[in-house]
This record gives structure tokens, sequence and C-alpha cells, in this order.
């Protein structure tokens, strides 16, 4: 426990200075984090000895969706970004017969999912910046509130499992609670530093960030299990890796782009 608080304090005191930053050292610390993760993740297929060339093709084509344009937004919606989408699928595909086949379909499809699941989240988490700091850090502090509140709820009056078979640790109450204290957190930040939408949108959204983050530790989970791993990475000492700690703002970002609550 001490060594998960020690690493927390430590992470703060790295991240905060570049969170109030922005620009160009919050891309560029994002690059970091998000070809990390993907590579953690590609780590976690067992066939490893033939993704290599596969592994390189995935970080460029990541690099390439988060590069800032001129403007200081990103390419992801720019014209250019669906020829790099048929251009990394064709490359894929293409290897495919390159390696005799001993990079398969299914191997292609996996990179596929890898690499759109990492962007996704990453390119939002920019778009979420530039919007503004207290875009990014309410988004940040709901997810906490989210887990702080799951993890005391749960101990104080979980019994009933949420989903024993992808998180056993997981329960009802936890949930239940997690979605509590994020609505708290929202009001409170509704008061001091108004979104341009009324209360009861910002507890909606709040409530929205609570459900979508604990299914995207769900699907965390659900990954970790079917490849029988228990962190996708040990670079952060008692959390594991950058994906163990970001798997739920990766999952919560798009889906706040789908209900337009951030955007490019």
């Amino acid at each position: 426990m001490k060594q998960r608080i020690w690493t927390a304090i430590a992470g703060l005191v790295v991240v905060f200075p570049i969170l109030l930053i922005g620009s160009w050292p919050f891309i560029l610390f994002t690059y970091v984090l998000a070809t990390i993760a993907l590579v953690e993740l590609i780590k976690a297929y067992p066939k490893k000895s033939h993704l290599v060339v596969p592994t390189c093709l995935a970080i460029l084509f990541l690099w390439f969706m988060l590069l800032p344009d001129k403007d200081g937004l990103i390419l992801f919606a720019d014209e250019l970004s669906p020829k790099l989408i048929v251009l990394f699928v064709l490359l894929l595909l293409t290897y495919t017969v390159l390696s005799k086949n001993k990079f398969t379909f299914a191997d292609a499809g996996f990179i596929l999912i890898v690499v759109a699941y990492i962007s996704f989240g990453f390119y939002f988490i920019t778009v979420a910046r530039i919007m503004g700091l207290n875009y990014l850090l309410f988004i940040l502090f709901s997810i906490w509130a989210t887990d702080s509140g799951a993890y005391f709820f749960g101990r104080a009056l979980g019994k009933r499992k949420l989903w024993p078979a992808i998180s056993p640790n997981k329960t009802v109450a936890g949930a239940i609670g997690g979605i509590i204290l994020t609505v708290l957190t929202a009001v409170v930040f509704q008061f001091v530093h108004p979104f341009p939408i009324n209360m009861m949108g910002i507890i909606a959204v709040a409530i929205i960030i609570s459900i979508v983050g604990q299914m995207g530790d769900l699907v965390a989970s659900a990954c970790k299990r079917h490849y029988q791993i228990k962190d996708f990475g040990h670079i952060l000492p008692g959390h594991g890796g950058i994906l163990d700690r970001l798997d739920s703002l990766l999952f919560v970002l798009p889906f706040l782009y789908l209900i337009e609550f951030i955007a490019y």
C-alpha cells in the first residue's frame, strides 16, 4: 500500500506541471504514454515472435494519428486520417502474405483493435486539454472519485459481486458508491468552475463517466484474464503499467466525444 501511495505522489508531481503547461510538453508526454500503453497491450498477446514488424507499423500509425497540425489540434479528423487507416490495414494484410501466414488475419485484427483503442483514447486526452484544463481535470477527478467510491463503499458494504467471472473483487455496492462520489465531485466542480451546461446536465455527464469508466476497467480486466496476466506492465510500482492506470480514462474519453461533452 505504501508503495502505491509513493508512486501516486511521484506521478502527481510529474504529471500536474505538464497538465498545467499544456501545449507541446503535454502533447509529447501524451505520445510517450500512448506508445508505452500500445506496447504493453501488444506484449500481452501470446504470439510475440511474429509481431515485431506489425508493432513497428502500429507505433508509426499511432504517432501519425496523434500528430498535431498547425492549429494545435490533431489529424484524427483530418482528410488524411481515412487514407492512413486504409494504408495501415492494407500493410497489415500484406504482411500476412510476406510472413507466409505466420502472421494471420486474426493477428492483424488484434493489432488493428489495439491501435484503435489506444489512439482513440489518447487522441481525446489531447482534445480535452485543448478545450481547457478544467475539462481534463473534471474528467480525471471524476474517474478518481469513481475508483475511490468503489473501493470504500465496496469494503464497507460490498457483499454481492458485480461481475465475478471478470473481476472477483468488484461489488454492486462499490459500483453504486463510485457513481455517488462522482456525482458529488461533479457538483463541487460545477460550483467552483461552472461548465456551459446546467447542474442536471453535469450530473448526467458524471453518471456517464462513472458507468463507462467502470466498464472500461472491466474491459481491461477481461483482457488480462483472457491472456492470463496480472498487469499490463510494471513501470509504475504498485500500480502496474500505464494501461492499468488509464484503462478507465481511455474508455471514457471517446464516449464523452460521442455525447458531445468534448469535441475537436
